[in-house]
């Protein structure tokens, strides 16, 4: 009989891996089924990309050949049960073989078969015999990376926690723990919808160190503030939450309306705009800007373990590019001495780093350092140059956080 769970499961891997498809893409396309299913296909594909090289180590000792692409799919489907998640030994075997053949795989059902009773006889102290996060991470990224690499690919082992923004006053559901920055943290696996307080609009998800850019932005009531590639819209809804008058502005039509749905549920209103905010002409300048740029989102990989299969080095020359458009662009919007902060949740120095230096010596911008009272329980997270890098690694014993760059800069006086 089909199991659900890894029929959604296969579908998603497919999808990353075969298909070069984000994860989020490719659980909108899922056919219809149970909620529980559709959120365990989900875990068990994610514990998979985030362990891709570590299952496969374990499985190679009883592999003649590498198998083809959907074999080992359903292989590591397999071994991600029996090694990570505890599913026991008979249902680990059975269900990926029956995966196999519902596949159009039933040549290679005996081979499935024969490796994942081995790998569940070896259970998961085989994994402690390798090196997790060398194996985990590719090379390009470990060596991008430098001296805190390991650090790095450590967190990522690890599914991420559920973090939460509240509005001004609203009270947080029970079960979590208030984080220096104000953030509210809850188990990973929790599920938001079934929150109190959901359906009401009082909250919204956001890693606590997505809300750091807009903190530094520090929005003030009535002020005009534009918010560049706005989408999904916690930092829009930050902005909002604060009283700014807030354009948002995306120019994917389907994400600004995802946008507008998610301000809608929190009751906050603000003006959206469909366009290209590289291109956009607003016709009259702003007290303040974020610029939270599309990037490599490497930083994201504790929640999204899907963007160290599908980033590559060159994407990284051309997101460059598109930052350098964006930040000029976002410059010119400021009113004389007006605020930007720009932010991508990248671990790359090459979207960071680089990108604010090459601004400050293009644009004659002046940064605004960031201080230790506008980053509780950070301090770690502050660069030499005033900027701001936070790491995967951070509050280890609260478990962790999304790796971001912000730089916050004053525009020339008139």
């Amino acid at each position: 009989m089909s199991d659900p769970t890894r029929d959604a499961a296969f579908a998603l891997l497919s999808g990353v891996l075969d298909k070069h498809r984000p994860l989020e893409e490719g659980l909108d396309s899922l056919p219809a089924m149970d909620a529980r299913d559709r959120a365990a296909g989900h875990r068990l594909a994610a514990a998979v990309l985030r362990h891709a090289g570590s299952l496969d180590a374990a499985m190679e000792p009883w592999l003649n050949k590498a198998p083809p692409a959907p074999v080992r799919h359903v292989l590591r489907i397999g071994a991600a049960g029996l090694l990570l998640l505890g599913t026991p030994a008979h249902a680990g075997v059975a269900t990926s073989v029956e995966l196999a053949r519902a596949r159009g795989l039933a040549p290679f059902a005996g081979m499935v078969n024969a490796v994942l009773r081995r790998v569940a006889e070896a259970g998961p102290a085989v994994l402690e015999t390798l090196d997790g996060p060398r194996l985990d991470t590719p090379q390009w990224l470990w060596s991008a990376w430098g001296k805190p690499a390991r650090k790095i690919a450590e967190a990522h082992r690890f599914e991420a926690p559920l973090d939460l923004s509240l509005l001004p006053g609203a009270e947080p559901p029970p079960g979590g723990e208030e984080l220096p920055t104000g953030s509210w943290r809850y188990p990973a696996g929790t599920r938001v919808t079934e929150l109190p307080g959901f359906a009401e609009g009082k909250f919204w998800v956001q890693d606590a160190a997505a809300t750091l850019p807009a903190r530094l932005l520090a929005a003030q009531p009535g002020e005009r503030i534009a918010d560049l590639c706005a989408a999904p819209g916690g930092k829009t809804a930050q902005l909002a939450a604060a009283g700014a008058r807030v354009v948002a502005v995306e120019r994917d039509p389907s994400r600004l309306a995802r946008l507008a749905e998610n301000l809608a549920r929190l009751h906050l209103t603000v003006e959206t705009v469909t366009a290209d905010a590289a291109a956009w002409e607003p016709g009259e300048k702003f007290d303040a800007v974020l610029l939270d740029a599309p990037c490599s989102a490497t930083g994201t990989a504790r929640r999204h373990p899907d963007v160290l299969h599908l980033k590559r080095p060159r994407d990284l020359t051309a997101l460059a590019v598109q930052q350098d458009r964006l930040l000029d662009a976002a410059c010119a919007m400021l009113k004389p001495g007006g605020r930007l902060v720009y932010a991508v949740c990248s671990l790359q120095a090459e979207e960071g780093f680089e990108r604010a230096a090459a601004a400050v010596e293009r644009l004659g911008l002046r940064t605004v350092p960031v201080t230790k009272a506008e980053l509780p329980g950070l301090p770690d997270a502050i660069t030499p140059e005033g900027w701001l890098r936070t790491l995967p690694y951070m509050w280890p014993g609260r478990g962790g956080m999304d790796g971001f760059f912000a730089a916050r800069f004053a525009a020339p006086d008139a």
